[in-house]
């Protein structure tokens, strides 16, 4: 049964005829009078005695609009629940998140999101490995620097970028004249390359390179500083991770990295709408981070 031409049929019902059905809703007489023509096919059965100045209901339509009227309005009102409760965010929100990020901005963050969202039940899962968001079950997983790809869709909301930094008391190496990289100690992550240089920005003076000599190399971004911290060398790490020991004088900042900025992005599936909960959360990252480049937290 179509319930659109149900829908038509008791409202003429309900206003006794096709004119004023149609003065009431503002739909075409002949709209609602093909809807009820429809449906008196569908059911083989006639619903209306159509009269020169009257409308009458037949037994068989008599017995549908009092059955169904009260029906369709409870279907309306679940519509208007549906969309009410849709605009408050609820239920469990999955995120992925890479580990770095996860343990620098995600407590801040999720801590914030519990206070203001309640009726959300948060899970916070961080680690480095391609997650499938429909797969492996997430609402929306952070990515640095993603690939493109059809099956995600999201939005950048932060742009870093990496710093050179070493042991306070670690000599700064003095750029040569004939721009030869200049050797330092250095800690590496386990996946960069042995041949890699450092090309750095400091200020306003020219760059300048830097050949990392390899002390040790680590699995994550948060072993290697805390190395550095430890003395062991130094190191290339996001701004993200290390602002905070800058600042506070526990390790000093040589300079900028002259490589591409890293860009952190939100993705989801591109084959599921936003829903409440995750657009809240997109907003509350997007609130930390106003400006989309990493600041020191006040």
């Amino acid at each position: 049964m179509n319930l659109e031409a149900l829908s038509d049929f008791n409202l003429v019902a309900a206003h006794g005829g096709f004119g004023r059905a149609s003065r009431v809703t503002g739909r075409p007489k002949a709209t609602l009078s093909r809807r009820i023509a429809e449906l008196e096919q569908s059911l083989g059965v006639r619903l209306i005695e159509r009269g020169s100045r009257s409308l009458r209901l037949t037994d068989e339509g008599r017995a549908l609009h009092e059955r169904t009227e009260g029906l369709l309005s409870e279907i309306a009102e679940a519509g208007e629940a549906v969309i009410l409760g849709a605009s408050t965010p609820r239920g469990r929100l999955r995120v992925s998140a890479p580990v770095v990020f996860a343990h620098v901005a995600l407590p801040r963050i999720a801590a914030c999101f519990a206070v203001a969202f309640p009726e959300v039940q948060l899970e916070i899962v961080a680690e480095d490995r391609m997650v499938d968001p429909v797969e492996d079950g997430y609402d929306l997983v952070i990515r640095i620097d993603p690939s493109p790809d059809e099956k995600l869709v999201g939005r950048r909301f932060l742009t870093d970028e990496r710093w050179v930094v070493a042991p306070t008391d670690m000599k700064r190496p003095i750029p040569t004249t004939d721009g030869a990289a200049c050797p330092v100690r250095a800690v590496l992550l386990s996946a960069a390359p042995s041949t890699a240089v450092w090309r750095m920005r400091s200020g306003t003076a020219s760059e300048s390179v830097l050949a990392p000599k390899l002390v040790m190399r680590l699995s994550s971004l948060l072993m290697v500083r805390d190395a550095v911290l430890a003395g062991a060398g130094a190191a290339l790490l996001p701004k993200l991770l290390v602002a905070d020991d800058v600042e506070a004088g526990r390790l000093a900042c040589w300079g900028t990295h002259a490589g591409p900025s890293v860009e952190i992005w939100a993705l989801q599936s591109s084959r599921r709408l936003v829903g409440a909960k995750v657009r809240a959360f997109l907003d509350m990252v997007e609130k930390t981070f106003p400006e989309k480049v990493f600041v020191l937290p006040t």
